[in-house]
Order: structure tokens, then C-alpha cells, then sequence
């Protein structure tokens, strides 16, 4: 079958990100994952305690090492990545926890000193829709006037009744309100989404996909459901509380979400990394490269593109 998808140059049928950068800025571009040494609002009593109960280590398990300085981890994940890629450009990713949730003068301590070093193009960084005060707004607001700014939103899910499941502390109209001040400032935005949360029915993931792709966010992410050692969610999964998704379950809800997503929303990520070391279930995860052929080969099978049901 022909490929008309016209957001592509390896034979995807959606959007990807490595597509948008790639012509965006002329050349390989990779994130370089950072612990900024931040916290979350169910991390530290302000709204509750003991973080996402899937989330062992602030969501940050392949950012740099928290016990160096911000342009020492930089350098150790950057050097390792470059021997992949070897001429390409870099993004600062700071990845694990809340990285707005802190005033702007302490913001813009850890930001800046990454921002200019040799190659860097941008800055990515992982929040919650609640953590963005006015102070940290003009922030952003700033850095997204001189350098390529993405700020990434976990949502997870539209269902209040999920979040409180697994103590994501907010709900969908808190993220809706966080969303919208990033917008209308202009701020590109990723949204996060996991599929396979513990009670929810394959319409439900639809629907928070169809919610989310009325938004029109520039980039989404689509993160399987990992249940890992150590987590409150890990002794629910072995209380028989819930069960995973297979394989060919989480490929058809996938590729069921690309559908729904507008053509020119990017997707960065279509599956999720569980550590070997760290990982319960679904152990078939592990073959990540597995899994993105399904989807590929799923979305062939069907001859389908992403946008095909898109809604307004």
C-alpha cells in the first residue's frame, strides 16, 4: 500500500517527532534527559503524599544523575547519546518530577546554565498543570520569546474518578485551566496520556483521546501502563486489583488514538520504557522496537492514517 501520509519520511503513518524536528531544525535533534532535583505537589504535602502510585522515582528513571550538578549530568547523558548520533543538536529534557514547581528565580538558576552550552536548540521540560504560578509564567513566556520552548503536561487521563485512583492530586478541569494559560501565551505543549490504567475500558482511553485532540496540543505522548517494583500500583496489580493489557490490545487502542488525533499534532512517543531491572508487567514491553512495528503494521493492515477521525 502507498504511503499519503504527508507528515513523513521513514513510511510512518503519523506525525512524528523526529520528523518535526528533523525539519524544523535541518538535522538530528535528541533530548537530554535532566533530574533537576524538583518535587511534586503529592510528593510533598501541599496536595498529598507519596507521588502517582505508578511512579517510582519522580518519572525520571533515565534522566541524569540527581547527586551531580545540572551541566554534569548534561555532559554525561549528552556523551553518551553522541555516540549514536554524533553530529547531532540537543534539547535539554528535564525530565523527572514537577520542573515548574518552584518560584522562577530558582526556574531560571537550573534552566539557564544548560541553555548555553554548544549545540543546545531548545528546552523541554515536564510539569503538571498546576504547578505554573504567574511568576513562573512570565518565565516561560520569556524563554519561549528566545529559544524553542516545550513544556510537557502529564494529564494521564480525563477521569477525575481515575486520578483519584492513582493520586494524581488534580483533576481534568485544574489541567484544562494550566493548559489553557500555556496556550494563550503561546507555549507549545506535549500531553501525556497513559493507556491501561487500572479500571479503565478501552472507551475511556478513547475518550481521553478525543478530549486531548480537541485541544490541539502540538505534541502528544502515549505512554503504556507499566507496573514497577516498589510502586503502591505494583502490590494492587499482585492483590489481582486489576490486570495489564496485552500486547495486541494496547497495539488496536493505539492505533485507535492515532486515528482520533489531528494529522499536525505531533506524537512523540507511542509506547513507554520500563526498566529491566525495575519491571513487573508487561514484561513483552521490554521489545520496544516490537512494539512500534505492530503499530506500524497495524496501521498497514488497517491502510489508516492518523487524523482519519479526527473531530472537532
Amino acid at each position: 500500500m502507498i504511503n499519503n501520509f504527508k507528515y513523513s519520511m521513514d513510511n510512518k503513518r503519523y506525525h512524528t517527532w523526529n520528523y518535526y524536528l528533523q525539519k524544523k531544525f535541518g538535522c538530528k535533534v535528541f533530548k537530554v534527559s535532566l533530574n533537576g532535583g524538583f518535587t511534586c505537589p503529592n510528593i510533598d504535602g501541599s496536595k498529598g503524599f507519596g507521588g502517582c502510585t505508578y511512579c517510582l522515582s519522580g518519572s525520571g528513571d533515565f534522566a541524569g544523575d540527581p547527586t551531580h550538578s545540572i551541566s554534569a549530568q548534561f555532559e554525561e547523558v549528552k556523551d553518551k547519546m553522541l555516540k549514536k548520533w554524533p553530529s547531532a543538536k540537543y534539547i535539554p529534557y528535564f525530565q523527572a518530577n514537577s520542573n515548574t514547581y518552584a518560584p522562577a528565580d530558582i526556574l531560571r538558576q537550573r534552566f539557564e546554565p544548560v541553555l548555553s552550552k554548544e549545540n543546545v536548540v531548545g528546552l523541554a521540560l515536564a510539569t503538571r498543570a498546576d504547578c505554573l504560578k504567574n511568576d513562573v509564567l512570565s518565565y516561560l513566556e520569556e524563554l519561549n520569546s528566545r529559544t524553542f520552548l516545550m513544556v510537557e503536561l502529564g494529564l494521564q487521563t480525563i477521569f477525575d474518578e481515575t486520578g483519584f485512583r492513582i493520586n494524581r492530586c488534580h483533576t481534568y478541569a485544574e489541567f484544562l485551566d494550566g493548559y489553557n494559560k500555556l496556550k494563550n501565551r503561546d507555549i507549545k505543549t506535549c500531553i501525556h496520556l497513559i493507556l491501561g490504567l487500572p479500571g479503565e475500558t478501552h472507551s475511556m482511553m478513547l475518550e481521553s483521546a478525543k478530549a486531548v485532540s480537541k485541544l490541539r496540543p502540538t505534541c502528544v505522548k502515549l505512554h503504556l501502563m507499566h507496573i514497577l517494583k516498589g510502586t503502591k500500583m505494583a502490590q494492587q496489580y499482585e492483590d489481582g486489583e486489576f490486570e495489564t493489557l496485552t500486547l495486541r490490545e494496547y497495539v488496536n487502542t493505539v492505533v485507535d488514538c492515532l486515528e482520533i488525533f489531528h494529522e499536525d499534532t505531533i506524537i512523540q512517543r507511542l509506547t513507554g520504557d520500563g526498566g529491566r531491572d525495575t519491571l513487573i508487567a508487561p514484561l513483552w514491553s521490554l521489545k520496544k522496537f516490537v512494539v512500534l512495528n505492530e503499530i506500524d503494521k497495524e496501521m498497514v493492515r488497517r491502510d489508516t492514517y492518523q487524523g482519519v477521525k479526527y473531530e472537532d
